[in-house]
């Protein structure tokens, strides 16, 4: 199990070592929620690397990652456990089988550990070999207000209430990683137990950090042309700018078609690794996809 780093710049370096480069604000903030134990509510646009943050440190710290993918109508009992009917119903029937037992009995037994199955914030309340795992409550947006509120508690005590069972309470706090996509606004008292950072679109020289990191066969100039048009793109008036995301997938289609430098034909042919609607793809074509990359590559120029 790797310990804690001691400092933001162990912190710097820790998700470094896992090709994630962050910056100072975000390493900073993830320092204080791991030596505080607090959750890290990261907001921002997709793409831009909040998921990816607890996927490198969950590696980076040698700790089991636990993900609770987040949707619109997801309730408690999804997101902490469910009984397995199936099996239950089988044990009744063996139990009328030989004979039948005792209702108050076979209902003792029939609510047991047996017969749970452990959804991802249970799960994060058990003790794990490695330590305390990180848990990923992704896109937290995406539901609803009821929902929230059993946050609230999960995440201000770590522990949670099977009736049947009783209280499991986590013996160490598990690393807590919120995301939120924006959607809709979260409710202020979830954010309230948290740290909060808005992870934004990266600057040009940390984006080509980001690349040659996620992408290092690729070219020096192959590499800046990408990064400059990426970015150039994101000032125009789009319904989905591209993220970070896709300016890494975008350079490994370049790669996998051998393109060593941008021209208009080749962005045209390949803008749906970069955008993912058609009105947007549409907007691309032809003259405005040379005027982009004329402007992209004069950004380049020495000053």
């Amino acid at each position: 199990m790797t310990h804690i780093p001691a400092s933001i710049d162990a912190v710097q370096a820790l998700l470094a070592g896992q090709n994630y480069v962050c910056g100072r604000a975000l390493a900073t903030v993830t320092f204080l929620g791991l030596k505080l134990g607090r959750p890290l509510f990261l907001e921002g646009e997709a793409g831009t690397g909040k998921t990816e943050i607890a996927k490198a440190l969950a590696t980076a710290l040698d700790r089991r990652l636990i993900r609770l993918q987040c949707y619109e109508g997801l309730d408690a009992a999804s997101a902490v456990y469910e009984w397995n009917f199936a099996a239950q119903m089988i044990a009744i029937r063996a139990a009328e089988a030989a004979g039948g037992a005792d209702r108050d009995t076979l209902t003792a037994e029939l609510f047991t550990e047996d017969y749970l199955i452990e959804r991802p914030l249970l799960q994060a309340m058990r003790p794990q070999p490695g330590g305390a795992p990180v848990l990923l409550i992704d896109e937290v947006d995406r539901t609803d207000e009821p929902f929230e509120a059993f946050l609230l508690e999960a995440l201000s005590d770590f522990q949670v209430t099977i009736p049947e069972l009783g209280t499991v309470k986590a013996p160490e706090p598990p690393i807590v990683i919120l995301t939120s996509n924006r959607t809709r606004e979260v409710h202020d008292a979830l954010k309230r137990r948290c740290l909060y950072h808005w992870v934004d679109y990266p600057g040009f020289d940390r984006e080509i950090e980001i690349l040659h990191a996620r992408a290092p066969e690729a070219s020096e100039t192959l590499s800046r042309e990408v990064v400059a048009f990426v970015q150039r793109l994101r000032t125009e008036d789009l319904f989905k700018k591209p993220g970070v995301a896709e300016t890494i997938d975008w350079a490994k289609c370049l790669l996998a078609l051998d393109v060593l430098t941008l021209s208009p034909e080749v962005i045209s042919d390949t803008l749906g690794a970069i955008l993912k609607y058609q009105d947007d793809i549409a907007r691309l074509q032809g003259m405005e996809a040379k005027r982009l990359l004329d402007e992209a590559r004069k950004s380049l120029e020495p000053a």
